[in-house]
């Protein structure tokens, strides 16, 4: 898998934006890079779904509109002449991009949930291949 492009996770770089953020983007590794982008994939999502659900419709075209950029990052990311089983992931990347397509022209909630439960295990997988652990919730006192 080759990263090489422009990351749509940075929303600073060239545009300007968060310095910190700049920095961790372009020293992550791959397999952090990859845990960031499905990071960001699935809370575009969750906010597209809530979006569309409450008639927020420049978030929606928004965070839709970016999850495309995250799903063509991704498709694009991939070399399947190294790995083969790529063609299936490739497959399901291009079937993920045309249903956000149609969620943005329709803003239909339900398809953004239905990408959010195709990406969920993908998500589950890549952070647990990278090793990248859940940082647990922390409560406060008296709560």
């Amino acid at each position: 898998m080759v990263m090489a492009r422009t990351n749509p996770y940075a929303q600073g770089g060239a545009r300007g934006g968060n310095a910190y953020v700049r920095d961790s983007v372009e020293t992550a590794s791959p397999g952090r890079l990859l845990v960031m982008l499905y990071d960001r994939l699935a809370l575009d999502l969750e906010r597209a779904e809530h979006a569309c659900t409450s008639g927020d419709v420049q978030t929606a075209h928004d965070t839709l509109v970016h999850a495309q950029e995250i799903v063509n990052e991704l498709h694009g990311s991939l070399d399947v002449e190294v790995w083969a089983p790529g063609r299936h992931l490739a497959e399901l990347y291009e079937f993920v991009g045309e249903q956000l397509c149609q969620a943005n022209v329709s803003k239909d909630a339900a398809i953004v949930a239905e990408c959010r439960r195709i990406i969920a295990p993908l998500h589950t997988a890549w952070r647990e291949a990278a090793g990248v652990v859940e940082i647990p919730t922390v409560q406060r006192i008296g709560a």
